[in-house]
């Protein structure tokens, strides 16, 4: 992954002046986002080493659940076909030894329940796929127990040894979903977390009405995980510039004060100097008038204590 080039900020005046460096916020940011990006990136583009691919086990019919005696066929398969050359398949773990052919058939009995595997010399091991044989009138089949939301449903109301059935029905969590005279098989070609539940079906052999047991079927809503990893990336690199908007803004700002708070104020061209303080020979006449005034009144206050009262107020 290439290191995403960064532009820098214009440098203030103060800066190339001698200011104080900024630098320091751009190297910090760069570092995370590449710590950030890095294991994102990792994850969405960078394959990891892998073995060989897996085998597919594949079921023919696809129900997984059979009743005794029904014909059951297993498929080993590579990720874009039949798989080829000597076959190794296993049942819980055990080696089937006398079956080394990607494909082999069986009736099926009780005691080939289990998980099959398969492998081949250009595939891994596969994924387990699980076969139940049951002993019963009448069962409710079905491919997957788990799907995905837009995935089919299909269903299949399957009596022993194929015998005819009629008067045949569907039931989710106990309600009638589907009821035909003689169809066996009900299909959602697109089903909905609304089809989740418990289904059985009943019909009639001969004379006589049967049941199946209950199957728990869930439909799960579908996410695309295709644009995750390229979510992510875009999510970190929008927080990151805006961090580092956000850091330079405050950086201006802080800079700005400190350079307002460091230089001494000057005084504009034609600016009015402030008025000068007053004269002393003005402050001598106006504390003479006050000491007049003060006499003034004193003596008209007390006119006994000075016997020149007269001669002061005709002069």
């Amino acid at each position: 992954m290439g290191v995403p080039s960064v532009l820098p900020l214009p440098a203030a005046a103060s800066d190339r002046a001698g200011g104080p460096s900024r630098r320091p916020w751009g190297h910090m940011l760069l570092w995370t986002a590449l710590l950030v990006l890095a294991p994102a990136a990792s994850a969405a583009g960078t394959p990891s080493p892998q073995g060989p691919p897996k085998a597919v086990v594949r079921l023919e019919p696809p129900w997984f659940n059979v009743l005794r005696e029904d014909d059951v066929t297993l498929h080993c398969q590579g990720p874009h076909g039949p798989a080829d050359g000597p076959t190794q398949w296993s049942r819980d773990g055990t080696p089937i030894l006398a079956q080394v052919q990607p494909r082999f058939s069986f009736k099926a009995s009780l005691s080939d329940s289990g998980d099959y595997r398969c492998q081949t010399g250009q595939t891994g091991l596969s994924d387990p796929v699980h076969l139940n044989v049951t002993s019963d009138w009448l069962l409710l089949q079905t491919p997957s127990l788990l799907l995905q939301e837009g995935d089919h449903l299909l269903l299949r109301c399957h009596s022993w040894q194929n015998r005819p059935l009629f008067k045949i029905q569907f039931l989710q969590d106990g309600v009638s979903r589907r009821y035909s005279p003689a169809n066996s098989s009900f299909f959602v070609p697109h089903a909905n977390v609304s089809h989740s539940g418990t289904y059985h079906c009943s019909g009639f052999i001969g004379r006589m009405k049967h049941e199946s047991n209950p199957v728990n079927i869930t439909v799960q809503g579908r996410r695309d995980d295709s644009s995750f990893p390229v979510t992510i990336v875009v999510a970190v690199v929008v927080v990151i510039a805006v961090v580092a908007a956000v850091a330079a803004v405050a950086a201006w700002v802080c800079l700005r004060q400190s350079q307002s708070a460091g230089a001494p104020e000057s005084r504009e061209v034609g600016e009015t100097p402030p008025e000068e303080p007053a004269t002393l020979t003005q402050a001598e006449e106006a504390a003479k008038t006050e000491a007049e005034n003060s006499i003034t009144y004193s003596l008209l206050m007390h006119p006994e204590e000075d016997p020149g009262l007269s001669d002061y107020q005709n002069m």
